[in-house]
């Protein structure tokens, strides 16, 4: 199924780090396309900005921030959305994505993604806010849920129908993150492949694996090692339902080599394959 927004399917990205940048201008490897994070860009010259517009020259890239914070209560952020826009312009971003979470309070930033509770009133308030960012950056807003380790007792909504319906009132796309889906399910006790069929398939654009770090009696989502089985298993009925999405692997901790991490994204054309095949 394509999605309703008409945006392409990139491939298979790997997430831009700065480890990389050195083997990335030498060798201009081929690999799909990249998502780089916002905030480090946003308010950044030298070096970074230029690594960042080479790469733009050659490459699809896409967008990926932690600070839009459309779960807070707080006055949107209008001088965020100014630089956001700016750097989407000057790399010609395909799209902007970012968490369904809040991110600070009075004005702070608590460089976390903290969960919400799932509420009619939260649904309304995150749609609105939604709606506004979207009118400013003049694009829909593509959201990530979330990986999460506590749940509010006041939530009247399952995660999957709080954003099943949050893309119907505020006309917003989804960043499907299917480690996070497992990591959450295995923290909260809930079934993954449930959770994965009750999501829009027509408003998922990009889909995100990443490995994790299990401690035993909960997980961390720490994107710090290989892709699972059990997320390749979520990714593959992912694609079954979605098709024209594209997939980014990302790696933040311990980070490896290029070629480690761009090998681990391309598994994903092995669960593409299987699925056509079944």
């Amino acid at each position: 199924m394509a999605n309703r927004f008409g945006l392409p399917d990139l491939g298979f990205g790997v997430g831009l780090r700065t480890v990389h940048f050195p083997h990335i201008l030498e060798c201009w490897p081929k690999v799909d396309w990249f998502e780089f994070l916002s905030e480090n860009f946003m308010d950044r010259g030298g070096r970074p900005a230029y690594v960042l517009d080479r790469i733009a020259e050659r490459y699809p890239v896409v967008m990926h921030g932690v600070s839009m914070s459309v779960g807070s209560t707080d006055p949107v952020n209008f001088e965020y959305l100014g630089k956001l826009k700016r750097l989407a312009a000057r790399t010609r971003t395909r799209w902007i994505s970012d968490h369904l979470c809040w991110t600070g309070v009075s004005g702070l930033n608590t460089h976390d993604l903290l969960p919400m509770p799932y509420t009619d009133e939260s649904l309304r308030d995150v749609a609105e806010r939604v709606r506004v960012i979207s009118d400013c950056l003049e694009r829909p807003v593509f959201l990530e849920n979330p990986s999460s380790y506590v749940e509010f007792t006041t939530s009247t909504w399952e995660e999957a129908d709080f954003l099943a319906e949050l893309t119907s009132l505020s006309g917003c796309g989804l960043l499907l993150d299917v480690n996070n889906i497992y990591v959450s399910s295995f923290n909260h006790g809930f079934d993954p492949m449930a959770y994965l069929n009750r999501i829009p398939a027509d408003r998922v654009a990009q889909i995100h694996l990443a490995g994790h770090t299990h401690k035993g009696t909960h997980i961390l989502d720490t994107h710090s090692d290989h892709v699972v089985d059990e997320v390749w298993r979520l990714y593959r009925r992912a694609y079954e339902r979605m098709a024209a999405v594209s997939t980014l692997l990302e790696w933040d901790e311990a980070v490896p080599s290029f070629d480690v991490v761009h090998a681990e994204a391309r598994k994903a054309g092995l669960y593409r394959r299987a699925s056509y095949a079944a």
